[in-house]
């Protein structure tokens, strides 16, 4: 599982024009899932980003999490996290996970998020989208279950 998270005041995913989540201060969460995640992963990041303390508290320091600020997560998959670029200049995605489990991940990814409290949209799976965000610091801050 590879996560982009960053920190943000405003976000949105649009499709064909259409605008299909949006978001106020929050989280936009980049999404990519391979074969070999499954449950563990999935509660161990739902778990991290729910508790990460990046936001500011009253003293300026990064010390509050998107529970206690109340904010909400964008969610976009993006298989794209998975390029593999050491071979010549098109980039291979072999390392993604296949669509059917890579899908139903995010799915449950998200659904954890939701049952941890916190509000969630989401971009469509699959889809060519178009992603706008304001990054708050900039705080940008990479996931990936490899290192676990």
């Amino acid at each position: 599982m590879r996560i982009v998270l960053q920190r943000v005041t405003s976000a949105q995913v649009a499709i064909e024009e259409q605008v299909v989540g949006q978001i106020k201060q929050g989280y936009l969460l980049l999404f990519g899932a391979a074969d070999t995640d499954g449950e563990d992963e999935i509660d161990y990041y739902v778990h991290k980003i729910a508790k990460l303390r990046v936001f500011s508290d009253g003293a300026g320091k990064m010390n509050l999490s998107i529970q206690d600020v109340g904010g909400a997560i964008l969610s976009v998959s993006q298989f794209t996290l998975y390029a593999d670029t050491k071979k010549g200049n098109r980039p291979s995605f072999t390392k993604a996970g296949a669509p059917d489990h890579a899908k139903q991940i995010y799915e449950r990814f998200n659904q954890k998020l939701r049952n941890a409290g916190i509000h969630v949209e989401t971009g469509e799976f699959g889809a060519d989208m178009q992603v706008s965000l304001v990054n708050d610091g900039p705080v940008t801050i990479i996931f990936d279950s490899a290192d676990l």
